[in-house]
């Protein structure tokens, strides 16, 4: 999971969206989409719809946020 907080910080700086910009957009909590990139308390990570929605709006694959092809 170190690869997936990687590649979610560096997409979501990419776009110029603070962590808080997303999580709105998501309608999920700032804590909890911070845990996504700091793998936080209890390995946080998002469902798979979720991680969809990630890839839609930060315009990458989910391929590239789960660090698959590198």
């Amino acid at each position: 999971m170190k690869i997936f907080a990687k590649k979610l910080k560096e997409a979501r700086e990419k776009q110029g969206l603070t962590q808080k910009e997303l999580a709105e957009e998501l309608g999920i909590p700032l804590r909890t989409y911070t845990n996504y990139e700091t793998l936080g308390r209890g390995n946080t990570s998002p469902s798979f719809e979720l991680l969809v929605r990630l890839s839609e709006l930060l315009y990458v694959t989910t391929d590239f946020l789960l660090g698959l092809g590198e």
